[in-house]
């Protein structure tokens, strides 16, 4: 980067004062503590390094499941304790008494199932006694109250309407295919707390597996200051061009959302530095907050890393995870490709022009100061690629990301960044933990009563044996289970409870669970609880709802992919003809269908996002919008007669307002 750059801002970003602020409202996690006393301090930091070396150690040193997981769970949950507030408006400076205590009680759940494992594994086979139903009841109300202090209210209201079903399934006032067998309090809180099918169920152990060490691997990222390199990057590539400031926050927030797993954060991280210089060139505040919420959301679906979903999804399926990567790959080119066109035509409109090249960073310069710092992106993939354990490879990586930030001084980490990002992670780490934790709840439940089965049968029964309104059926309440959950609980929930839905119609488990992922995602921009839209609202100075509106608007390729990709699987690269429901491997699809697909699909979404701009080369009159969105959407059906009467549709309105931008520059031409 130039000098000019360094001294001279292209714009002022938001003050931390003000991200602080609009955090705190929207994502729970960041209202923390802040600690006068240095010993404090010191032995929280402590504890956090040591559960980061922990899970390395466990990475190469198994430990047995059942106390890996509680572990897990029960010293992030103590941590919690610690570092987040009860209350909003109360003294961050000291912990209370009582939290110290609830610190204890976490740590004692632990240590009671630690003693009574070879009990609970053979002498008792599972069954609780008292003592276990006791432990089982406080260790639920200490995982939703610490998910209260890091989520908010909505998962752990939702859990304990879960928790409830148990206690009255059996009664008659319930409809018939609600009803189930009679619990008592020992099923209901040993299935939660003995075994590894509730608090301690594949949510905790995608989080001990996965989920920990990639946002570990986030913290290395960060510390090595890969964050600026991707604004820097996308400013080099985009800034330029029409409406350059929202295509870099679409290239950036696509970056690093597919690293960072909780969209909020990441509208916050990155919306701080493009949503003012969205504002700055001309675009509506509203549209500048949508266009920072819509991308962050997109990082979620964004291969490789996915918010680190894609190894729940492995996990949750069995499907390898490079199978799933390459599935996902063409639906978010297809997700961003949306987002750009939609920003493109509006800059075209309203004629917003980019930042000038010479304020601009050059390409060169940035990738001279920080591209080596992609190394550790481009080992990632080959190693997942290469077959190599995605645990070992993330800890692979972080020794890479150490490595290669020595190649330049400006990057380079000294022991104190080190320790300091094995601290942050485990500090980023604790609300996803303490989420799977309170998700383990739902399943456990889910499993005990068959709900998942309950649920099923409801969507198919409405659906009436349409494959479509069952999509559209699974589509609302896959939005409805994510409305305010951060990205992985949000799968974990609607791949339980709404994707099984599907698989009475013979879509593949991989079709299946990629379908609810989107609009378990998607519920983070959807009105009325778009906590990612919300935030960026919050840093834009616009409307809450306003922007929440235009975030879908700006999403609707992903909301219609989906769909796509049911009826047309090559848009997912794999051959679903003839596969059983839970086949794990899939045969790739032609090369030609998978072009001709995706030739099809980008030309409808281009056309769709022209449509609802009302622009492509010039202004479209409201009936050339009408029947180009019209057409649009025929090429997508897929329907031979519909697609191939689409395409000549969007052909002939496309070379009509060509041609019409061409007769209206000429005419200024000669008037000049």
């Amino acid at each position: 980067m130039n000098e000019n750059n360094t001294k001279q801002p292209i714009v002022e970003e938001i003050s931390n004062e003000e991200i602080q602020k609009v955090l705190e409202k929207y994502d729970s996690d960041a209202k923390v503590r802040k600690f006068n006393n240095k010993s404090i301090v010191f032995l929280i930091g402590f504890m956090g390094v040591m559960f980061s070396l922990l899970h390395i150690y466990a990475t190469f040193n198994p430990i047995p499941t059942l106390i890996m997981r509680s572990i897990h769970l029960m010293f992030a949950l103590g941590l919690v304790f610690l570092i987040y507030p009860t209350f909003k408006n109360q003294n961050r400076s000291k912990i209370p008494i009582y939290d110290w205590i609830f610190f204890a009680l976490s740590l004692s759940s632990f240590i009671y199932l630690f003693l009574e494992y070879d009990n609970l594994m053979t002498t008792r086979g599972g069954i609780p006694n008292t003592m276990d139903i006791v432990m089982g009841i406080l260790t639920v109300l200490l995982v939703l109250e610490g998910a209260r202090r890091v989520t908010g209210l909505i998962l752990p209201i939702l859990a304990l309407i879960f928790l409830a079903y148990p206690f009255f399934s059996h009664l008659e006032f319930l409809p018939r295919i609600m009803m189930t067998r009679e619990f008592d309090i020992g099923d209901i809180f040993g299935q939660i707390y003995t075994k590894t099918e509730g608090l301690f169920s594949t949510a905790i152990g995608a989080s001990v597996q996965y989920i920990f060490l990639f946002i570990l691997f986030g913290a290395f990222l960060g510390k090595s200051g890969m964050g600026q390199f991707f604004n820097d990057l996308s400013l080099a590539l985009a800034g330029h061009r029409q409406g350059g400031p929202a295509k870099v926050a679409v290239i950036s927030s696509a970056f690093m959302g597919s690293i960072n797993g909780s969209a909020v954060a990441n509208v916050v991280g990155t919306g701080a530095f493009t949503i003012p210089l969205m504002k700055k060139i001309g675009y509506e505040k509203n549209f500048a907050g949508a266009v920072e919420a819509s991308s962050s959301i997109g990082g979620q679906i964004l291969p490789p890393v996915m918010g680190a979903s894609a190894f729940i999804m492995a996990e949750t399926t069995g499907i390898s995870y490079g199978t799933i990567a390459l599935a996902a790959a063409i639906p978010a080119l297809l997700f961003f490709l949306g987002s750009l066109a939609q920003v493109h035509f509006r800059a075209g409109r309203s004629n917003l022009k980019g930042i000038p090249k010479p304020d601009l960073p050059r390409i060169k310069e940035v990738l001279k100061e920080g591209g080596h710092l992609m190394i550790p992106l481009v080992a990632l993939v080959w190693m997942l690629g290469s077959g190599i354990p995605v645990a070992n490879t993330a800890f692979y990586t972080i020794l890479i990301t150490i490595a290669v930030s020595w190649l330049r001084k400006s990057t380079r980490m000294g022991l104190k960044d080190i320790i300091t990002a094995l601290e942050e992670g485990t500090r980023q780490s604790l609300s996803t933990i303490v989420a799977c934790g309170v998700v383990g709840i739902i399943i456990a439940v889910v499993n005990l009563t068959s709900f998942g089965s309950t649920l099923t049968a409801a969507i198919t029964q409405v659906g009436a044996g349409s494959l479509f309104l069952t999509l559209f059926l699974t589509m609302i309440a896959s939005i409805i289970l994510g409305m305010g959950l951060p990205s992985i609980p949000a799968y974990i929930i609607t791949a339980t409870m709404a994707a099984p839905a599907l698989a009475e119609f013979g879509l593949p488990i991989l079709v299946a669970h990629l379908f609810v992922f989107y609009y378990g995602i998607f519920a983070n921009i959807t009105p009325p609880v778009a906590l990612a839209s919300f935030a960026a609202a919050g840093l834009s100075g616009g409307n809450a709802m306003r922007t929440s509106f235009i975030s879908v608007r700006l999403a609707i390729a992903g909301f219609i992919v989906p769909f796509l990709f049911v009826y047309q699987p090559a848009l997912l690269m794999v051959d679903t003809t003839n596969v059983a429901t839970n086949a794990v491997d899939f045969p790739m699809a032609s090369i030609g269908s998978i072009i001709l697909v995706s030739i099809i699909a980008i030309i409808g979404i281009v056309g769709l996002s022209a449509a609802i701009e009302g622009y492509f080369s010039t202004n479209l009159l409201v009936v050339e919008r009408i029947i180009l969105g019209a057409a649009s959407l025929g090429m997508i059906i897929p329907e031979t007669y519909s697609t191939i009467i689409g395409t000549i549709v969007v052909a002939v309105i496309f070379i009509i307002n060509f041609y019409k931008n061409k007769k209206e520059s000429n005419k200024v031409i000669v008037n000049i």
